[in-house]
């Protein structure tokens, strides 16, 4: 009986076993906490990095400037028939005025342009301008080019790249507001837009010491812009071509000294006189001999 009774005393459960399972358990809630709190402090900088990326994709007026690609294929359009006759180089120059022949040379090579009002060549004797109808290069409110600038640069710059000319590139907008992170007025916009098509014109073969890029912003409209077609013409980037080296041209005399390029009396035409003193000279005027 006695050694019955000592080993149900033996058998008998510790009451004193639960500290042990607490302990275990206050552990594992200790443990899980600090985990919490080191999760939540890395999150809370995952989730802005994240929060500000959906923004910037589904934002499409917080778009950043792509950089043209240089070095790849480029994107054709087969919308215009911007071919050339030869192997792709630069176009031969010839003896005789510069601006005359660049004349000669963009209203060739831009014909169906020009007949749509898409381009517009005109000049006096000191300059040129070519000027492009901004939906013809760009999205609305955007300054990277669309797939129809790459081929009409690519072709302009052939034809500015044998010639010495400084080029000035002048951005023009409307008088809508724009205000975005990127574009905050329309001078950004119209800035931007020199800037893209003078890297394309380097790109393309233009020396960058003869490149500069302008913008003019809204605030020299060529038409009203109480009406939508008004604010399209006003929408525009102007390519001027000096004769002068030292020369660029102000704002001011844009207007006043207009004078349409006909091919016939023009200030252009290959009669004109390159002996001017600073002017940009062809290699056979600088040798001495006139235009054949």
């Amino acid at each position: 009986m006695r050694l019955r009774r000592s080993r149900q005393q033996d058998t008998e459960p510790s009451h004193d076993r639960w500290l042990v399972s607490f302990a275990d358990f206050m552990t594992l809630m200790f443990a899980f906490f600090v985990v919490m709190y080191a999760t939540s402090s890395i999150n809370e900088g995952k989730y802005k990095v994240l929060a500000d990326t959906l923004v910037g994709i589904f934002n499409q007026n917080e778009k950043a400037i792509k950089p043209i690609p240089v070095g790849q294929e480029r994107p054709r359009t087969r919308d215009y028939d911007l071919s050339m006759e030869d192997d792709g180089g630069p176009m031969p120059m010839e003896d005789g005025d510069p601006l005359a022949q660049i004349t000669r040379n963009i209203e060739q090579a831009f014909a169906g342009l020009i007949a749509e009002g898409q381009l517009i060549v005109r000049g006096t004797e000191s300059w040129v301008e070519i000027e492009l109808k901004s939906s013809l290069l760009f999205p609305s409110g955007d300054a990277i080019p669309n797939d129809h600038a790459f081929d009409i640069i690519e072709k302009i710059a052939r034809i500015l790249a044998p010639f010495d000319n400084p080029v000035q590139v002048e951005g023009f907008t409307d008088n809508l507001p724009i205000s975005t992170p990127l574009y905050p007025t329309n001078w950004e916009l119209s800035a931007a837009r020199a800037a893209s098509i003078v890297r394309m014109l380097n790109m393309d073969g233009v020396a960058p010491g003869r490149l500069a890029a302008v913008g003019y912003g809204e605030y020299h409209p060529v038409a009203d812009n109480a009406t939508p077609d008004g604010r399209a013409k006003n929408r525009r980037v102007v390519l001027v071509v000096s004769r002068f080296l030292e020369t660029r041209r102000s704002g001011s005399t844009r207007v006043e000294n207009r004078q349409a390029v006909t091919g016939t009396q023009s200030a252009l035409a290959p009669h004109t006189d390159a002996r001017i003193e600073g002017a940009v000279k062809t290699p056979a005027l600088m040798a001495g001999s006139g235009p054949r």
